[in-house]
């Protein structure tokens, strides 16, 4: 079970049908790429339902004034199968600036803007655009 992928998916499919929000069952790591999307601009809002059994996350959609969505695409990088490393150095651009890595590093998760100015590198999770 991909935790990430079933999560990038979600958000994708719920962009692809022009949903305002959408619930995803919840987990640390989800939390934290949903902290870091929120930081990053890419989503409005989200907060943990634990009165839900089991408890979910629910993200509150981004969209611009003419309905389109914030997020233009996802995409998982390091998968179960081929992992990806990256020094801090070598952390990618994504769409040349205009989109957001999600690194897992030693000091935790976080963008690749963060993680240049910290100087760490780490895996590359997956890129938002």
């Amino acid at each position: 079970m991909d935790v990430i992928g079933d999560y990038l998916t979600a958000i994708r499919n719920a962009v692809l049908t022009h949903k305002k929000e959408v619930a995803i069952p919840v987990s640390r790591l989800r939390q934290e790429l949903s902290r870091i999307l929120l930081e990053e601009g890419y989503i409005s809002n989200f907060q943990v339902l634990e009165k839900d059994w089991p408890p979910k996350i629910l993200i509150q959609l981004k969209y611009s004034a003419q309905g389109e969505s914030v997020i233009r695409g996802l995409k998982r990088a390091s998968k179960q199968s081929r992992r990806v490393y990256r020094k801090a150095n070598e952390l990618p651009w994504v769409r040349n600036g205009l989109g957001t890595a999600l690194i897992s590093t030693s000091q935790g998760m976080m963008s690749d803007r963060q993680a240049r100015r910290l100087k760490v590198g780490g895996e590359v999770v997956c890129e938002v655009w």
